[in-house]
């Protein structure tokens, strides 16, 4: 079987250069990632309702085998292993929700492909208030059909004009790369903000926590089955939008977690953030920076004991702190997209949110492992661009193929068949 830079086992070895990991462990290398694609239920969730599930994406799904054999390796090096399936990580809330595929449309619903003067952007309209700026971005009152004013403004308009506009307006939304460009990105940027320390384990360890949806959550989900011990932090005013929206997922996602909510807007309030703050070998958040700085717990503005480890995961990164994006439309613009006759379509549920939660995780156990004492800035639009940078390393021929209202990947290196899985729900960890 070739390999070559873009395999998954070599782009995984690329984001941990910063520290020494554990070698490769033997046997433990991913089947075919065309079949695993099926297999995962992310498959199920690509491509139109009427046509056949879109194979394209699939060489991601080599690279997340990749990433979640090395971090069971490097939690179990300091911490309880964990043990996560791809399946999991990929289909939990689609399955929970009943998601199935859309097409230029999210499995959620709430973000759109839609063909620009010179290419495709995403855009997502999942708030009030990304609705009501739908004027400002078109530049005209419109009809009252959100969908179909940013539509027809986007076909006359270069994508990276309406892209600009909304993300001005704080609308997510991102220019989606043609098909075949490649990045070398990397999901996490790594500096040092304090001294190793010498005894540092995931195991107990206090990791205060105040993200939220998806990407932030899993990362504190991982943490905890490695043994630590994290703090769910909320705004008394504005809790984790998923305790509502995806009450099933929430639980799974925080389970055997504490949870605490402080008003940020008090004096007291924002104090008790600043202890719990002091008191975290680890910070999981993903905010705007200056979102932190007005509560005064900015990584620049508090001191950093030896180990502690401070992870960030936003949108475009520590680089672009003005960016805003969701799951569906980081993906898009970092290229992790199916490819179509009629054009791009959404890969799989949010897929950025829980590939940047399980990069997260490795970077905080690769960072723990060598005594800790790192900031971790986490993109989600890197991220989706570092996964569809791999390449399918199976010599095989692969087709979709159909058996009545059922759909089937071949392959013949490996003379299987594998049937293509609808999402399946999480199972609680042992």
């Amino acid at each position: 079987m070739r390999r070559n830079r873009n395999d998954a086992a070599a782009i995984v070895d690329r984001w941990l250069a910063p520290w020494p990991t554990l070698p490769h462990a033997t046997g433990r290398e991913p089947s075919c990632p065309m079949l695993a694609w099926a297999a995962c239920g992310g498959m199920a969730l690509t491509g139109f309702t009427d046509e056949a599930p879109v194979l394209s994406p699939s060489a991601a799904i080599g690279v997340l085998a990749q990433s979640l054999h090395r971090l069971r390796d490097l939690t179990g090096s300091c911490g309880t292993p964990v043990d996560l399936d791809v399946g999991t990580v990929i289909g939990a809330r689609a399955a929970l929700r009943g998601f199935h595929r859309q097409g230029d449309v999210s499995a959620g619903g709430l973000t759109r492909l839609l063909r620009a003067g010179d290419g495709w952007i995403a855009l997502a309209l999942p708030r009030d208030d990304d609705v009501a700026s739908v004027p400002a971005i078109i530049g005209d009152t419109g009809t009252g059909d959100p969908w179909h004013d940013v539509t027809e403004f986007a076909t006359r308009t270069a994508a990276r004009d309406v892209v600009d506009r909304a993300q001005l307006l704080g609308v997510a939304s991102a220019v989606v790369p043609p098909p075949g460009m490649m990045t070398d990105a990397a999901p996490f940027e790594v500096s040092r903000i304090a001294e190793p320390a010498t005894d540092l384990s995931l195991t107990g360890a206090t990791v205060v926590d105040f993200s939220s949806l998806w990407a932030g959550p899993l990362c504190g989900h991982i943490l905890t089955r490695a043994g630590a011990q994290v703090i769910k932090v909320e705004s008394t005013s504005r809790p984790d939008g998923a305790r509502v929206g995806d009450p099933d997922f929430f639980a799974w996602l925080h389970r055997d977690q504490q949870f605490l909510r402080i008003d940020f807007a008090s004096t007291s309030g924002r104090a008790e953030l600043a202890d719990h703050v002091a008191a975290a070998d680890i910070v999981i958040e993903a905010s705007r920076p200056r979102a932190l700085e007005n509560l005064g717990v900015a990584p620049h503005q508090v001191t950093h004991r030896p180990g502690r480890i401070w992870v960030s995961i936003t949108g475009g990164g520590r680089s672009r702190p003005m960016q805003v994006d969701f799951g569906d439309d980081a993906a898009a613009g970092g290229g992790l997209v199916g490819w179509t006759d009629r054009g791009p379509v959404f890969c799989a549920d949010a897929i950025a949110d829980p590939l940047s939660g399980v990069s997260a995780a490795l970077a905080v156990a690769a960072s723990a492992r060598s005594g800790g004492g790192h900031l971790i800035d986490v993109s989600m639009t890197n991220t989706a661009a570092a996964f569809a940078a791999a390449e399918n390393d199976c010599p095989g021929e692969h087709h979709v193929i159909t058996d009545g209202p059922d759909w089937s990947v071949s392959c013949s290196f490996e003379d299987n068949t594998q049937p293509v899985l609808a999402p399946r729900p999480p199972t609680p960890p042992h």
